[in-house]
């Protein structure tokens, strides 16, 4: 062993943030504060986005660190939410493991050649961490800026990227990954088997780089039923979430129109499920079952109803989160949107939406 005292002490990049309200009520803690961030908070609502992003491709954005710091800050500076989450794209691991996609302006991501045989699956590039570099030192230089607020990381589910290769882009109805599945499970299993490596890869660069939880996405699951869930998604999730269960951080998981699915997505490892805004956040509380944090679950297109009905349905929510917690064994509740913000939507409400959550 070198007993150079020259050489750098080993040291975890990731910060001890004992009092951070995210984190604290994430574990089961009381927070000084109930904490408010949202997903899609560090995009196109933006005009400060907007701005720092005219020119730039989105992957091209994705993979440069000064940028892609710069627009996670932006809504911590603005809104004073209690986490950044890291700008990124569901796809970015795939394209920086070599896989031929863009993604296209108004129809998102498209995979020039989509992935629908034992032999394509075979032929898929596996992610190695020096391919995400770009994505790690971001998350680097974020630790070095955001003080005492949480960085959250972020990664695609297994399925949801199946979906995306298999379809060669975004799909309504599924049919193509829904046939896959059905005629030929094995070829499906090696698929998501070898997606849940990539997504692994990516969320331990992350991690390694220092961010204080991770989510992962799984934006097209609640198009399956529960036993197609349990039985073709579900341990492929769960295998994601167990390898990274060792950084000791919250493990979120999030998937849109989930509700019916929201038992078992309790059952994948989360520390916290998200819950879209279908369904009340303390019947989630009950799908879910005792044990976990719940995130959630105000609907995106309430935030354009005019103020009076702003506040009336955040009251609604942290009520429900209180008799979550209260009444159902959910260790905690982190106050989001049940899914991203949307384009259009006023930057002013969510600033006034963090305020009012914050004095409740």
């Amino acid at each position: 062993m070198s007993t150079d005292a020259s050489a750098p002490a080993t040291t975890s990049p990731r910060r001890h943030l004992p009092e951070a309200p995210l984190l604290v009520a994430a574990a089961g803690g009381t927070p000084s504060r109930t904490p408010v961030w949202f997903m899609r908070q560090a995009g196109r609502s933006l005009p400060e986005y907007r701005a720092v992003r005219a020119g730039t491709a989105m992957l091209d954005s994705c993979f440069t660190p000064d940028l892609v710091t710069e627009v996670t800050l932006q809504p911590v500076r603005r809104h004073g939410v209690d986490a950044a989450i890291l700008f990124s794209d569901i796809v970015v691991p795939l394209k920086a493991a070599g896989i031929d996609l863009e993604i296209v302006p108004g129809t998102g991501p498209v995979i020039a050649n989509p992935v629908r045989t034992a032999a394509d699956v075979a032929a898929l590039p596996r992610l190695e961490p020096e391919q995400v570099a770009a994505v790690a030192q971001a998350v680097r230089q974020l630790v070095g800026e955001l003080g005492d607020t949480p960085l959250i990381g972020f990664a695609g589910a297994p399925f949801t990227l199946a979906s995306y290769l298999v379809e060669g882009g975004p799909s309504r109805n599924h049919e193509r990954t829904k046939a896959l599945m059905y005629s030929d499970p094995q070829t499906w299993h090696a698929l998501l088997a070898h997606l849940a490596e990539t997504t692994t890869t990516f969320l331990r660069a992350q991690l390694d780089a220092g961010v204080d939880a991770v989510q992962l996405f799984d934006s097209w699951a609640g198009a399956l039923s529960l036993a197609d869930y349990r039985e073709l998604v579900l341990p492929h999730s769960a295998r994601v979430l167990a390898a990274v269960a060792d950084a000791g951080v919250p493990r979120i998981h999030f998937g849109v129109g989930t509700g019916e699915l929201l038992g078992a997505m309790g059952e994948a490892g989360a520390d916290v499920v998200g819950v879209d805004w279908r369904i009340p956040l303390d019947v989630a509380a009950q799908r879910v079952g005792p044990g976990k944090a719940l995130q959630g679950n105000l609907d995106p297109a309430v935030l354009f109803a005019g103020w009076d009905a702003v506040a009336g349905e955040v009251g609604r929510i942290l009520a429900e989160g209180r008799t979550a917690v209260a009444e159902h064994g959910t260790l905690g509740h982190l106050v989001n949107l049940g899914h991203g913000v949307l384009p259009e939507t006023d930057p002013d409400v969510l600033t006034r939406v963090v305020e009012l959550v914050h004095s409740s």
